[in-house]
């Protein structure tokens, strides 16, 4: 094993070089290609010996062809992906179903909040349940894997369409939402998949194109540099790797100048030998371009097995691994070791044993549009109610990752006004159905409260309850009156007709629910919300003085009317899921105080995210040149509140804002060495385990403080830790501060509770693109404190080596 480690380590010297300085001109030709790292590293199943054994002896039972199929997707089946049974020795087959918000392909399956939600309640144990819920329901549909969750788009742009999916930009934040949520997932015996790998920054030409005179155009290329690498995109995966992953998602675009799902660098490399990657690679659905080459370059399995979703397109793989075999150009060995790392999960979780039969329904709600091989797979009952008590957790995860950005006058909660208006159409019924699987386009969701996003990711809604019916509900209790106006085109052209139909005029309260359609497919065009928003909420704040703005939303808005005068306050509600109404009723009204912070910053202007956009132009969109889409990442590990603390820019709400119904205090930080043994500058010598080096993951170093209530209702804190790590000569910009820790604590008034930091060797050190290596740096580490980004309370500093 050692040649083929030193040759990976000599190989990855010569990628992705970073920038010595931000304003150094940025070399394409850099990052124009991606080194070639083989063979693909066989798993050792470490972890999983026991699976191991019975994973290599199903190999050892296999024909030729049967491994290939194995590890070919077949279109006939029930599934989103499907993987065909073996009848000759029992194997069922392999059900793969979509997403990270629900399992999507079904019916009477809860639809939670998206990723986004769960990162804004920055809590903890509820991420986690959300995970464990999410795996128990696609165990009792009987699929084998859930395709969720996510952390590439990481959010990078927030025009991105997909974003919603993931949690935040932040990669410690989504890091640790990735490990509890797999976590919770594979509780279940169910397998998680990490999904995509890597630089998918950008729903864009994330496909070829062919242009009108026939060339094929190819996908955008992420130009990303070895330590931005390492420290923004690849972390969160490293996270998901250490919790033991089952699989992970190669992506559609290229990643400098090679598609993803057959860059060596990548998959060989970076995930299964630096990571120690002990599960299986599997494409993201069409994005396989090649036969042997992406078996090489370490893709273990092709889905959804034809090139394109249907049946009479032809695979890359199939019998052509089969023909590949017998002609030489591919050992077996490597196809056993792919099959190998596609049945070790399997077998790890127990699916062979008692995993509940496939739902049949699922096949009719195939969006492949294919019919399914009955008589191959095994069914149970159709329509299984999977949904249990989970509608209460979404509830509570909505409220949770609701955030308060601004209350003034405490407008907010509600204390049963007299009289209320509710404008804009997010706050009612959806006109057009509950499911928005429409991958690109918003005319169909003009109207109705927009509950989750839209593509894969999105959920079969049962029921969803909208603002509109909890406000309903709620202003009966209390015998105020209601009056609404949905129509967003009235509203903001032609205000004086619109608000005649409301009496007594103007209202106490006044409510506006706005939304921003966001899907898989397309990336946003404004980080305005939709339907003419800004005129909504400047003819209702015009006409009445306490309007409060809700909103529905995958990502960062531009909030251009934020200081209104009449605007007293302002709910970021993102995509909450199926208990919609009840969630923001609850936060409105004051039965749950708001904790949810912003898990990414709102500017003031669009223009300030310039930093990285959308690659995208009318050249390109004419372009001849097969080679014209490239993504150059030039901003380097400065996205975000790393950007706009960097430039000393001003923001409308950063980084980890959001407001309370209570007051809180934190007092008395230290920072302490955990053990009396010397730091050294590089991590001790240890053999690769999943998530990499197993010493990165050591805690060095703890931080404690103290939090309290000094307010008057009950309520829960979310303290943040900060790092301001040393700028590194010839190694780019380092951030001013990173999040490094995060601990949210539910206090009575008055009450105090002591919080802690556990901080790992990989959260103080920086990614040495000469050695290739985590370095703990010489010099001071700041520590900050608070309760935002830019909301520091305490600070200390130490120093590590």
């Amino acid at each position: 094993m050692a040649p083929f480690k030193d040759y990976i380590v000599l190989a990855a010297l010569t990628l992705l070089p970073t920038l010595s300085a931000q304003n150094t001109t940025w070399d394409h030709s850099l990052y124009a290609s991606s080194p070639p790292v083989y063979p693909s590293p066989p798993t050792t199943g470490q972890g999983w010996e026991a699976a191991y054994a019975q994973a290599d002896a199903f190999v050892k039972n296999l024909t030729l062809e049967e491994k290939a199929g194995v590890l070919t997707g077949v279109a006939q089946g029930p599934c989103i992906g499907n993987i065909a049974p073996i009848p000759r020795i029992g194997f069922p087959g392999l059900c793969l179903q979509d997403g990270p918000a629900s399992i999507r392909q079904a019916t009477f399956a809860t639809v939670f909040p998206a990723g986004l939600t769960a990162a804004a309640s920055w809590d903890k144990g509820l991420i986690y349940e959300r995970g464990l819920y999410l795996g128990a329901e696609f165990r009792g549909k009987g699929a084998h894997i859930a395709l969720a969750p996510v952390c590439g788009p990481l959010g990078r742009s927030g025009l991105a369409g997909r974003g919603w999916e993931g949690f935040s930009p932040d990669p410690y934040l989504t890091g640790v939402a990735m490990e509890l949520t797999i976590s919770g997932i594979q509780k279940n015996g169910v397998q998680a998949v990490a999904k995509h790998w890597i630089g998918n920054e950008q729903e864009t030409q994330r496909n070829p194109s062919v242009s009108d005179n026939g060339t094929t155009i190819e996908a955008v290329s992420s130009n990303i540099d070895d330590r931005t690498m390492h420290e923004l995109y690849m972390w969160p995966f490293a996270n998901s790797v250490r919790a033991g992953v089952a699989s992970i998602m190669c992506s559609y675009n290229r990643l400098n100048g090679s598609y993803a799902c057959q860059n060596s660098k990548a998959l060989n490399g970076l995930l299964k030998d630096e990571l120690g990657f002990q599960g299986y690679v599997m494409s993201d659905w069409g994005a396989v371009h090649a036969g042997v080459d992406s078996v090489q370059a370490g893709l273990d399995m092709n889905m959804p097995g034809p090139l394109g979703f249907f049946v009479s397109e032809p695979s890359f793989w199939g019998p052509n691994l089969t023909l590949a075999i017998n002609n030489g150009s591919l050992a077996e060995e490597r196809l056993d070791d792919m099959v190998r790392r596609v049945m070790l999960p399997y077998f790890h979780f127990g699916q062979n044993v008692d995993f509940p039969p496939i739902d049949p329904e699922s096949a009719d709600l195939n969006i492949l549009g294919v019919t399914p091989l009955l008589d191959t797979f095994t069914y149970g009952p159709a329509n299984v109610d999977v949904r249990d008590d989970h509608a209460k957790l979404v509830r509570d995860l909505a409220a949770a990752g609701t955030v308060l950005l601004k209350n003034t006058n405490n407008a907010l909660p509600l204390k049963a006004p007299k009289n209320m208006g509710v404008f804009g159409n997010d706050a009612g019924d959806p006109t057009n159905g509950l499911y928005t699987l429409k991958f690109v386009g918003e005319q169909n969701y003009e109207y109705g409260t927009l509950a989750v996003g839209g593509g894969s990711g999105t959920g079969r809604l049962t029921y969803v309850v909208t603002p509109l019916d909890a406000l309903k509900v709620r202003t009966q209790q209390d015998g105020t009156l209601l009056q609404y106006l949905l129509n967003n085109t009235l509203i903001s052209s032609d205000p004086t007709i619109a608000f005649y139909s409301i009496a007594p005029s103007p209202p106490e309260v006044c409510l506006v629910f706005l939304k921003t359609w966001a899907s898989e497919g397309a990336d946003l065009t404004s980080l305005e919300a939709d339907w003419n928003s800004t005129a909504v909420v400047e003819n209702v704040a015009g006409y009445c003085n306490n309007t409060i703005v809700v909103t529905h939303t995958g990502g960062p808005n531009t909030m251009p009317w934020a200081n209104h005068p009449n605007v007293t306050a302002i709910v970021a509600a993102h995509f909450p899921g199926q208990e919609s109404g009840n969630s923001i009723v609850d936060i409105l009204y004051g039965n749950v105080n708001p904790s949810g912070k912003l898990p990414y910053t709102i500017a003031n202007t669009e223009a300030d995210y310039a930093f990285a956009g959308i690659t995208n132009s009318t050249e390109l969109q004419q372009t001849e040149d097969p080679n014209a889409w490239q993504s150059d990442f030039t901003e380097g590990l400065l996205i975000e509140y790393r950007h706009f603390d960097y430039y000393n820019q001003s923001v409308l709400f950063e980084f980890g804002f959001g407001l309370s119904y209570t007051n809180f205090s934190l007092s008395d930080l230290s920072v302490s060495k955990i053990g009396n043994g010397t730091i050294s500058a590089s991590p001790p010598q240890a053999a690769i385990a999943p998530g990499g080096n197993p010493t990165l993951y050591d805690a060095l170093f703890r931080a404690t403080a103290t939090v309290s209530n000094t307010g008057s209702v009950a309520g829960a804190a979310v303290s943040q830790l900060y790092l301001s790590l040393p700028q590194i000569p010839g190694e780019g910009i380092t951030p001013l501060k990173v999040l490094r820790g995060f601990e949210k604590t539910s206090l009575e008034p008055g009450q105090s509770a002591q919080v802690s930091f556990d901080l790992m060797r990989r959260d103080i050190s920086h990614w040495d693109t000469i050695a290739q290596e985590w370095m703990i740096s010489s010099g001071n580490i700041g520590v900050q404190l608070g309760f935002s980004s830019r909301d520091i309370i305490l600070t200390d500093s130490f120093s590590a080596l």
